[in-house]
């Protein structure tokens, strides 16, 4: 809802359903007023009114529904806070659960969050590099407003350091040098196809694996890191990175697989189309 919706006004009596009722009596209010926050003494109400047909820029009200009072509504001031975000107005809602919150944001634009349902995405990824990629690009898409479901990202990193305890070998090979890992043992990387001097374990994701027993014709021992091969089955929504993923999304059950390469706008489709046919 745009705050030239929103309405807010000071008013002399407590805020209860019998004032609220007697000031919505003879009530007018501007024509593009769909909620209208009263406030008395540091507390807050919300209303939702319906006007009288007319063309008139003040009309009277001949309908409302009192939405929230004073013990269950909160006002907020965030600065930084965009009141028409979908994914951010869930956040907020999920901040202060089973309450209506009339939130003050960026440009004093005011917003009524009631009644949001948020969904939850674990955003799955690998690190290093820090930060995860894949969480910086889902929460650019969170705020790009052209998500318009209620996602909230609840962010798990593999890191694959931790692999280190679980190799045996003299060296070890990533798939590449973005890793930045600064492994005690022998370092390889896959993508320059070096010369192997000694025994080594490959941390990389099954593609890695069919690459290396091309280019050296052998078997190795592996580490599986794929991000989709380690989503937990616990029917959550997860969004993962997939090299088998040229372009777009896959859906695979609660698993949505993006590419490596993946960008705002595909992520911002992915989760539009996911959640949307979900609610």
């Amino acid at each position: 809802m745009h705050c030239k919706d929103v309405s807010i006004r000071e008013v002399g009596c407590e805020l209860t359903r019998e004032s609220i009722g007697k000031l919505m009596s003879d009530w007018k209010t501007y024509t593009r007023t769909e909620d209208l926050v009263l406030s008395h003494g540091g507390a807050y109400a919300v209303v939702h009114v319906e006007k009288a047909d007319g063309k008139e820029l003040f009309r009277r009200v001949c309908r409302y529904d009192i939405i929230s009072l004073p013990e269950n509504t909160v006002y907020a001031e965030r600065p930084d806070f965009d009141v028409l975000n979908v994914p951010s107005m869930a956040k907020l809602q999920d901040e202060f659960p089973g309450k209506t919150i009339v939130v003050m944001g960026m440009f004093s634009h005011v917003n009524v969050v009631s009644g949001i349902v948020p969904v939850r995405l674990r955003v799955l990824d690998i690190v290093p590099p820090f930060p995860s990629k894949l969480e910086v690009l889902v929460q650019k898409a969170l705020d790009s407003d052209f998500v318009d479901v209620p996602v909230i990202a609840e962010n798990v990193s593999m890191d694959i350091r931790d692999t280190a305890d679980g190799v045996a070998t003299e060296g070890v090979m990533y798939p590449c040098r973005v890793f930045g890992m600064a492994a005690k043992k022998q370092q390889y990387f896959l993508d320059e196809t070096p010369d192997i001097k000694c025994d080594v374990t490959l941390v990389g994701c099954r593609l890695s694996k069919r690459i290396f027993n091309e280019v050296y014709a052998k078997d190795v021992p592996f580490i599986n890191i794929c991000p989709v091969d380690h989503v937990p089955d616990d029917g959550k929504m997860t969004i993962v990175k997939c090299c088998k993923i040229k372009s777009g999304h896959t859906v695979n059950g609660k698993v949505i697989c993006v590419p490596w390469g993946v960008t705002v706008p595909e992520i911002a489709d992915a989760l539009n189309e996911v959640f949307g046919e979900m609610r």
